[in-house]
C-alpha cells in the first residue's frame, strides 16, 4: 500500500470513528462521505434540532498531490491530532482553513 493509500485509510477510521458519537443536541444521524475517486472526505450531521433543519459539514478533509489538507473542522476534537496519532506525518498535512502565512506557525505544513 503507497502513502496515499495509507492516508485514505486512516481517514475514514477517523471519520468513522467520529460518526459514532452521538450529538449533543437535536435528532441528528452522522453521515460520512467517501469520495475516494477525488479524494474528498466529509463527516456531516442530518436531522432537526427543535422545528429547524440541520445539514452541516462538521470535518472536510481532501487529498491534494501527496498532502492532507484538512479543510475544515467544527468539533473541538482535534481532528489533525487524531490524523497524527493514527500515522500521518505533521509535516503531510496542511490546516487549509487558517490562512497560508499562519500555517508557518502551526507546527503543520504550509502547503
Amino acid at each position: 500500500m503507497d502513502r496515499v493509500d495509507t492516508y485514505r485509510e486512516i481517514i475514514r477510521q477517523v471519520l468513522e470513528e467520529y460518526a459514532q458519537y452521538p450529538p449533543a443536541y437535536g435528532q441528528m444521524e452522522m453521515e460520512t462521505i467517501f469520495d475516494t475517486e477525488r479524494d474528498h472526505y466529509e463527516l456531516v450531521a442530518l436531522g432537526w434540532q427543535g422545528k429547524r433543519r440541520v445539514h452541516a459539514c462538521l470535518i472536510h478533509i481532501d487529498i491534494r498531490g501527496d498532502k492532507v489538507w484538512l479543510q475544515h473542522d467544527s468539533t473541538d476534537a482535534e481532528i489533525a491530532k487524531a490524523l497524527v496519532e493514527k500515522g500521518i506525518p505533521q509535516e503531510d498535512i496542511v490546516l487549509g482553513f487558517h490562512p497560508e502565512h499562519w500555517r508557518q506557525y502551526t507546527g503543520f505544513a504550509v502547503k
